[in-house]
């Protein structure tokens, strides 16, 4: 198993780390940042991978709900 490095000196001085993905709705495709505590991308992609049906889940109910401003969806995980 491997382990996950260690944040850089950039990366906290950055913060917590998000990641954009996509979804297709019909012929669409709309645009996600899933907002994560994590503090490397690494690791915030990681999560998405893993945890993608949860994700997905998520952002389709936000598009379903109607309560989009313009531009992407935005989700937050605490």
């Amino acid at each position: 198993m491997r382990i996950a490095a260690k944040p850089t000196e950039q990366e906290m001085i950055e913060g917590p780390q998000a990641v954009s993905f996509q979804i297709a709705n019909g012929n669409a495709r709309h645009s996600c940042i899933l907002q994560t505590e994590l503090p490397t991308k690494a690791l915030a992609q990681k999560y998405l991978l893993a945890n993608w049906p949860v994700v997905e889940k998520m952002a389709r109910d936000a598009l379903a709900a109607g309560n989009l401003e313009d531009g992407p969806i935005k989700l937050v995980i605490a």
